[in-house]
């Protein structure tokens, strides 16, 4: 029968070793965010500064210490820090990664999403619009990470680094994540669907009607074979 000192040295270890590692992964994480955000920050000057059209609008928005926006011509690129540090369910392809089988603490990462919406979602506060997730930046207690997202984003580091995060990884992934948002073309919706409203729509969604909508994008895991 266990006693309660031995509770006690089983919760002394863990807090040692898992509650120390998230620790240390939010701190890493709040790190790789800041580097982000200047990175936007100097995206956003130099595109104004060499941009010739006046229409084309560039902002940076500094939402709080956990999301910032970079909104270029019609699109807006969402960051948000999650403050939950998580792992994966066993089926995640990362899972069978022998880094993550060497130690336990390994597993758990603190994640960064980058969310694509269209501007005007945002300016006339068209809450059905939806928004899609281009990527998902994994970073653990030794400060390695991973990628989630499509097309090239998924090319920088689907896999656990061997190095720690860098500031060059990080700015290439926002200059990916932006490239990837604004050549990622607005469609209009299937006929059918607009053909009919009623009175209410009209009078509440006016900004809503006829509006297209982002192609999408799917996650790179989603593509894995089952």
């Amino acid at each position: 029968m266990q006693t309660d000192q031995d509770h006690i040295g089983y919760i002394k270890h863990l807090l040692e070793t898992k509650s120390f590692a998230k620790q240390v992964t939010y701190k890493h994480l709040l790190a790789s965010f800041s580097i982000l955000r200047q990175t936007a920050i100097q995206i956003a000057t130099k595109l104004t500064a060499q941009t010739d059209d006046n229409d084309v609008t560039i902002e940076f928005t500094d939402v709080n210490e956990h999301e910032f926006h970079l909104k270029v011509a019609g699109d807006l690129l969402i960051f948000v820090l999650h403050t939950n540090i998580v792992t994966f369910d066993a089926e995640h392809a990362v899972m069978q990664d022998p880094y993550i089988l060497e130690k336990d603490i390994n597993r758990y990462f603190g994640q960064i999403m980058i969310y694509n919406f269209m501007s005007d979602s945002y300016k006339f506060n068209r809450v059905n619009d939806p928004g899609y997730l281009l990527a998902r930046l994994m970073i653990n207690h030794e400060n390695r990470y991973f990628i989630e997202g499509e097309g090239r984003l998924e090319s920088i580091a689907n896999q656990i680094s061997a190095l720690p995060v860098s500031a060059p990884d990080l700015e290439a992934l926002l200059k990916i994540s932006l490239a990837m948002a604004i050549e990622n073309d607005l469609m209009a919706l299937p006929y059918p669907r607009v053909k009919f409203i009623t009175l209410i729509q009209k009078l509440q969604h006016t900004p809503d009607l006829g509006g297209g909508q982002k192609i999408g994008f799917q996650m790179s895991y989603q593509n894995s074979p089952k």
